[in-house]
């Protein structure tokens, strides 16, 4: 199997077991053809969910906001998916991002900051970066957060 599948499939793992421990239903599409990993039942909706794996450097967290295979690239959009969902392998934590940001065209990436920028710059969430549309969301971990995986965003 190749590596990028083993980290794809160890976030999902994490993500569904994340779901369940805050009390909701998950359910996986049949296949390998679909925009969404996951259906999660919150709040009696049925949300899908795109599942993604990375390695922040413990300051920022990127998160691909698009699928490629040898067919071409996909970017997510809000009338794909309702959620991505990020399992970070530095900060073992999981944050989930409402597909609103996003939008209908789609995103390349979005960045979160986990630690204040060294400038103290908050201006400027948005900017391009040699082409890649780019979303930067600020998120402080809460102190004594320790390991617990968190809800970054709510819809």
């Amino acid at each position: 199997m190749a590596e990028t599948k083993q980290k794809g499939d160890l976030a999902e793992a994490i993500i569904i077991a994340e779901s369940i421990k805050r009390g909701y239903k998950v359910a996986l599409p049949l296949g390998e053809d679909w925009r969404f990993d996951l259906i999660v039942l919150r709040h009696g909706n049925l949300e899908r969910v795109q599942c993604k794996y990375t390695e922040s450097d413990g300051n920022v967290i990127v998160v691909m906001c698009r699928s490629a295979n040898n067919w071409g690239t996909i970017k997510y959009t809000s009338e794909d998916i309702d959620w991505i969902a990020v399992y970070d392998k530095t900060t073992d934590q999981c944050y989930f991002i409402s597909s609103d940001f996003v939008g209908k065209i789609g995103r390349s990436m979005i960045k979160l900051r986990l630690t204040k920028p060294k400038n103290n710059q908050n201006k400027r969430p948005r900017r391009k970066q040699r082409g890649i549309a780019t979303l930067f969301l600020t998120f402080h971990a809460p102190q004594g957060a320790g390991n617990l995986p968190v809800i970054l965003l709510k819809r």
